[in-house]
């Protein structure tokens, strides 16, 4: 999955100030992503080419909000709903559909 140095490139941010949030911001979208594809997926899923790229992106998107969005959250704030992660995680979700049925198929 994602790096620091890469969310770190994405967010354009030199220095290591923030590192250990970011690092925390980075666990917490990935087990975001696996989570909301499939909790029970296997790592050869999640390492295959195109299901890489995918979840890399969505994984620095949601953890660039995260930092981003640092703010404290009251009954009143409304967050947008990030659309483009939630169309990546729906391709992943077919993308899992699809590796289960080979496996079914090749199994």
């Amino acid at each position: 999955m994602a790096n620091l140095a890469d969310l770190k490139l994405s967010l354009r941010l030199d220095g290591d100030t923030d590192d250990a949030l970011l690092k925390g911001y980075l666990a917490t979208a990935e087990s975001y992503i696996k989570n909301a594809v499939a909790e029970d997926a296997p790592d050869d899923f999640w390492t295959r080419g195109d299901v890489n790229d995918l979840a890399n992106t969505a994984t620095l998107a949601l953890a660039a909000t995260y930092y981003n969005n640092r703010q404290v959250v009251t009954t009143t704030t409304v967050n947008p709903i990030d659309l483009t992660l939630n169309a990546i995680i729906g391709v992943l979700r077919g993308k899992y559909s699809r590796y289960q049925e080979e496996g079914l198929t090749n199994g």
